[in-house]
């Protein structure tokens, strides 16, 4: 649970905490300490049938917002050998990662997959109405995010680049410094910076971008309409919408890692353990019994 340090070190690939819990619109993925992975929630589209995987070493779910939240959604994992898996919907090709090698990273939009490759490149399949898989001239990128319809870089001089929809200034970052982690919501994009503070451009209108002052955070992570903080001591606040309790997360502790979906949200305890809050109408927020859940930079 340690980003700031993290962004110190010199080797791209170890530098950030693998994702090894995800959300997606109306399921939730979960990265075993075996590699193996768990799911719950809708499988519409077959984006839970991940029991075959193995030797996975992160997890990520395509999300939608919810004005138009059908369950199309998919599941990527990224194998320890660099290659990546992916099963759900896949109208738009956003599944056809088969030939994708030398991975580090994975993220995954409403309709598009990214891979951030060893050599600090990224690639991307899927929809491409907005821009939003338009990566190919990307360089020396460290993470990547991807909400509905942009895609966010994370560079190695701690500087952020955008692509795709910018109708409410999701991709206003080119001014952001000092930047360690970056997540994209549904019409938003949230940084980390390296001093523990957040910022936040786009789309406003439930107030998830109101993270100004947010201190001593070490993870974030975006929903279609709210924003998370993970605190240093373990804790986590919360803002934007909360139709479905989706922030109620005052009374979290020993949290070492955070996911959002389109209305729930995940955290993973120091005993890998998991607790989730929010929409639950498909069982997303099932994750009680869970055990084992990989700890992130173990």
């Amino acid at each position: 649970m340690n980003d700031l340090k993290r962004w110190e070190e010199n080797d791209i690939t170890k530098r950030w905490p693998k994702h090894t819990i995800a959300a997606g619109p109306r399921h939730t993925l979960a990265l075993a300490s075996d590699g193996t992975v768990m799911a719950v929630g809708d499988n519409k589209y077959g984006q839970c049938d991940v029991s075959g995987w193995q030797e996975i070493v992160e997890v990520a779910a395509g999300n939608v917002h919810m004005a138009t939240n059908t369950g199309n959604a998919h599941s990527i994992g990224l194998v320890s050998n660099g290659t990546v898996a992916a099963v759900g919907w896949n109208k738009h090709d956003q599944c056809n990662v088969n030939n994708w090698h030398d991975m580090i990273a994975v993220a995954a939009g409403w309709r598009c997959s990214i891979g951030l490759k060893s050599d600090g490149t990224v690639v991307a399949v899927g929809r491409n109405v907005e821009g939003q898989c338009n990566v190919n001239g990307w360089r020396d990128m460290v993470a990547v995010a991807a909400g509905d319809w942009h895609t966010i870089g994370l560079t190695s001089d701690g500087t952020a680049e955008s692509v795709g929809n910018n109708r409410y200034g999701q991709c206003m970052v080119k001014s952001w410094r000092k930047i360690v982690a970056v997540a994209a919501g549904y019409l938003h994009t949230v940084g980390l910076k390296s001093d523990g503070t957040v910022m936040a451009v786009g789309g406003n209108k439930h107030g998830q971008c109101d993270v100004d002052g947010w201190s001593e955070m070490v993870a974030i992570a975006a929903g279609s309409y709210h924003t998370i903080g993970l605190v240093s001591n373990g804790t986590v606040v919360a803002v934007g919408g909360n139709k479905h309790g989706q922030c109620d997360v005052s009374g979290w502790h020993d949290i070492v890692a955070v996911a959002a979906g389109c209305a729930h949200t995940l955290g993973l305890k120091s005993d890998g353990t998991m607790v989730a809050v929010g929409d639950n109408e498909y069982g997303q927020c099932d994750v009680n019994g869970w055990r084992g859940i990989q700890l992130p930079g173990n």
